[in-house]
């Protein structure tokens, strides 16, 4: 699968150098009875995680480079589930496309973490062991913030050129609980800078997957059990207020000047537009996803009575994967405890 996860990290700039900064101190690793390395800093590898959103007790982003999205992306994964840096960036393991079928829905992570020495660590022990390093107002903000996140509604932005239009929906896709969007790449000569001044950070907390085209994250979406809406003024197209958002729906929307392209067009299952009553015939794209996945979560909410609709199982696994994305030193905590969880499996034998 050509499909490329990003589950937060800054597209510009995750290969950064992470540079020292003064901050909040953490518990020491002995509360766990875990110890680092002489010489060893509290913090992982800057392809494991990314820059913290800038939100009250988060680090501002040291990140300032631009690349381009092939560069970043190099090597290619060969196959599904990918390698090469890409898999370093992920955090808890993610399932196949075909494990989706017979689930009803689709929720991608599996209930593991891969420390250190290949040893896995479940969602439950990740949430227990990272809650001491994580202020009570944070561990509440994260808490509400995954209680209210469904995998329902996808977003899909194809070929856009203003990156600060990709950024500002997903902010919006962070503020309506929309936890999946996927980006159709356009021209490898494009330059993704991350406009981390209008999404506010909100990259950090999305699953975003990255597509070379719209046939492979079409493909791959109708796997998992989406419908794919593609939003386009037609005489087929219908009002996106006339549609059941119960449906597990992909949200397409196209470049600012072209729209949605003919292929993507075709392989949709519907086209959806917004009615507008001026003399305008369009909306600004990222004003679109907006409105588009406001309404999408106004319509669940009026016949399901909720938005979200992860399970107490999907829940804590999603909580546990906030956790590890809370700042790069958790990652390095988890992998300690990987370590003192396989010592102790040995000296049992």
């Amino acid at each position: 699968m050509a499909s490329r996860t990003l589950s937060f990290s800054s597209l510009a700039s995750a290969f950064a150098p992470y540079p020292q900064r003064s901050g909040p101190t953490h518990p020491p690793l002995r509360l766990l009875g875990l110890r680092l390395s002489s010489g060893h800093l509290l913090r992982a590898s800057s392809l494991s995680t990314a820059a913290a959103a800038p939100d009250a007790d988060a680090d501002a982003d040291p990140y300032e480079g631009v690349d381009t999205v092939e560069h970043l992306l190099a090597p290619k994964p060969t196959s599904q589930g990918g390698g090469g840096r890409m898999s370093r960036l992920m955090k808890l393991q993610r399932r196949a496309d075909g494990q989706a079928a017979g689930r009803g829905r689709w929720f991608p992570y599996l209930d593991a973490f891969r420390g250190a020495g290949g040893v896995e660590v479940t969602s439950q022990e990740v949430v227990e062991v990272l809650e001491p390093y994580i202020l009570e107002p944070r561990r509440d903000r994260i808490r509400h913030a995954v209680q209210s996140r469904s995998y329902s509604v996808c977003l899909v932005v194809e070929g856009l050129s203003d990156f600060g239009n990709v950024s500002a929906a997903f902010r919006s896709a962070d503020a309506l609980g929309v936890q999946s969007v996927h980006v159709i790449s356009c021209e490898a000569n494009k330059r993704y800078r991350d406009n981390r001044h209008v999404s506010m950070g909100a990259e950090k907390w999305l699953d975003i997957e990255l597509w070379n085209s719209a046939a492979e994250c079409f493909h791959a979406l109708k796997k998992r059990g989406y419908r794919i809406a593609s939003t386009c003024l037609g005489t087929d197209s219908v009002s996106v207020y006339d549609m059941d958002w119960s449906h597990p729906t992909a949200i397409v929307v196209g470049n600012e000047t072209m729209g949605i392209s003919d292929v993507a067009l075709k392989l949709s299952d519907l086209h959806c537009c917004v009615p507008m009553k001026g003399m305008v015939d369009s909306f600004n794209v990222s004003v679109a996803a907006g409105i588009l996945m406001h309404h999408a979560v106004c319509d669940r909410v009026s016949r399901l009575g909720q938005h979200s609709d992860l399970s107490p199982e999907e829940n804590r696994i999603l909580l546990a994967e906030f956790y590890l994305r809370h700042r790069e030193s958790t990652t390095t905590v988890i992998h300690e405890y990987a370590k003192r969880k396989a010592d102790n499996v040995v000296a049992k034998l």
